[in-house]
This record gives structure tokens, sequence and C-alpha cells, in this order.
């Protein structure tokens, strides 16, 4: 089968890197394509992931809407030569485009329930939507639900493991508690009027008291918080996470990462987190249900949920007794993945 693997976001690299590895292994060939985004480039070179390049969407929501077409027309010539039989993405409203205008089936992953404009834009065109058991939005006939999480593409246990090194790098001896902040650029889409921690250097300052910080920053931070910034490789941040105390941030991705790691989470997101505390997102709901990740829409409750946390000595321990839990009612998403597609579970 010739399938083509559309990334649009520096976490679809993840996502993606075990099923483009394998299906290579089968005898599939893949060609990827990459929107200019972030790190994704630099995630895909790390990887030894040969891709073509398709640009960017540029930032806010009229440039992005203005070039969904011209990203459609570019994907459209990437793939002209390489003869797809499929296409596949998360949340790619061009594969779901290029597919149906080539007369071939797309597969479209999803996990982002107010991801709504892109789901408008995608879900008519695609052939099949492939969805956690835990999201809360309905497509119909054509979505298929799995058992476990995104993160569980390239976090399962049976693909993942942990790399020790990344403390050496850091200047961390083994079992030293440190904790990693997220701050997020808030140019998606579906971030649009949303915003997280409103004061980045006052947050720090009362995080600070608890332990060595590490941030990861999707914009440029304050000289105030350079000093604390990851300078490693993005591809290790996983190792990084796995040996973390906590993890807080503005991320859903990386908190629910996090959780499926065994590392306690604490996220701060109006978008997901209604004002009466309810979730917008079910995967984020689901993992709450384990008392491992806990979301907030406002930063008194991120700095009291994280007070009540380190006065527990068995946090690191609970969180990786907890990550046994998840994986044991879940499954290899990655192998889930290969099978649908080999075995063409979307039908004509």
């Amino acid at each position: 089968m010739r399938i083509v693997v559309d990334i649009n976001h520096p976490a679809h690299v993840h996502y993606f890197k075990y099923f483009i590895r394998e299906m290579e292994k089968k005898g599939h060939t893949i060609l990827v394509t990459v929107s200019d985004k972030d790190i994704a480039r630099q995630l895909l070179d790390a990887y030894d992931i040969p891709y073509v390049l398709l640009g960017s969407y540029g930032k806010g929501i009229i440039r992005k809407i203005l070039y969904l077409p011209v990203l459609d027309w570019r994907m459209l010539k990437a793939v002209r030569d390489f003869h797809p039989d499929l296409f596949i993405g998360f949340g790619s409203v061009r594969a779901a485009h290029a597919g149906w205008l080539l007369g071939k089936k797309s597969v479209i992953l999803d996990d982002t329930e107010q991801a709504v404009l892109g789901q408008m834009l995608y879900k008519h065109f695609a052939s099949a939507i492939l969805t956690p058991a835990a999201f809360q939005t309905d497509f119909g006939k054509k979505q298929y639900r799995f058992q476990g999480t995104t993160d569980l593409l390239y976090l399962h246990p049976d693909r993942f493991k942990p790399n020790p090194d990344i403390l050496k790098q850091l200047g961390l001896s083994p079992g030293e508690e440190f904790f990693i902040v997220r701050f997020t650029s808030w140019d998606a889409v579906h971030d649009a009027g949303h915003t997280g921690i409103s004061d980045r250097t006052a947050f720090i300052r009362k995080m600070e008291r608890y332990g060595r910080i590490f941030i990861t920053a999707e914009n440029e931070l304050p000289n105030s918080l350079k000093k604390y910034q990851i300078t490693v490789s993005p591809e290790k941040i996983h190792d990084l996470m796995y040996y973390a105390t906590l993890f807080v941030g503005e991320s859903p991705t990386m908190a629910t990462e996090a959780a499926c790691l065994g590392t306690q989470s604490v996220l701060m997101d109006p978008e997901v987190i209604r004002k009466d505390g309810s979730h917008v997102n079910g995967v984020l709901k689901y993992l709450c249900g384990y008392g491992i990740l806990w979301a907030y829409n406002n930063e008194k409750e991120i700095l009291d949920r994280v007070d009540a946390l380190l006065k527990n000595p068995r946090l690191k321990q609970e969180g990786k007794e907890i990550r046994e839990r998840i994986m044991a009612d879940n499954r290899d998403a990655a192998g889930e993945l290969m099978i649908f597609v080999e075995k063409c579970g979307i039908h004509d």
C-alpha cells in the first residue's frame, strides 16, 4: 500500500513515528508531508524520517482559513507522482480533501472536541475518523473508536523505553525531584479568545519554592525566565517527562502525555475546562478519573493542587502505579492503527 502521512504539528511526528517505521518494515511505501510549524521538521530530521515540506498556514484564524486552499493545492502537487492509496493524519483537513479529490481513502485521527472548525472542514470528506473511546463527539457511521488515548500511539510501554541519560545532560541525580512547566503560544484556531497563565514570571516564582524547574515554551520567554528554559533536544522531552516529579502547564497534549508516563500532571486551560469545572475534552476527563491529572481554568486552583500534591511523599511512586493501571485498561494504539489500516477497516 502507498500511504501519505500528513504532519501538521510537532506532536503529530510522535503520533505517527512508530506507524511509519513499522509499516515500512511490512513493505508499505510511505510519503510524509509536513507543515512548517514550530519544531515539526526538527523532529522528523531527528528521527531520520524524510518528508515533503508544504509550508505554513500562518498565524491567526483569518490567515489560516485563507491558506486552506493553498495548502490543499500544495498537498495535491506533492502527492501527484506518488500515486497514493490512502491518506492519514491527525485532524488533517488537507489529507481528507486530497483523498476525496483523488478518489482515495483517508483516515483522520482526532481527540480534540473543541477543534470544531477543523472538524467541520474534514468530516464530510474523510473516509474514516478514528477517535479514543472517551472522545465525546459523535461523527456517525464513519467513526471508529479504540480503547486508549492518542498518546499511546508512542508512549505505550511496548514502544517507549525511557532513557536515563537525559538526567545527566541536565545535571540531575537519579531520584532528584524536578518539575516541568509548559507555556503555549495560544495561536491555534481552536485557542481563539483564550489565554493561560497571566503573569508567567510571578507563577514561576511561586513554583520555584517547591524545587528545580525546567520550562518548555512555544514562544519567546521574558529574560527573567530564560534561565529555566530546557535546552535538550525536543525528541528527548518524553524521557525527561517520565522522570519528572510533576508536570504543570498550559498544554493538554503534554498534560496527557505526562499522565500516560506516570507523572502527576496539572493543567491550566480555560478552553477545555468550563466555568463550572466540567470537561470539554473526553480524554482529559478519562485520565482525570485515574487521579493522575487535574485540569483547571484559574491559577489559584493550580497552585493549591501543586501544594497538595507535593505534600505526598509517595507522589512519584503512586504516579507509576497509576500508569500500570492505565496501561492494563488500554491497548497499544499504534498496533491498533496498523491493524485498522492493513485490514482496510474502511468500507466502500
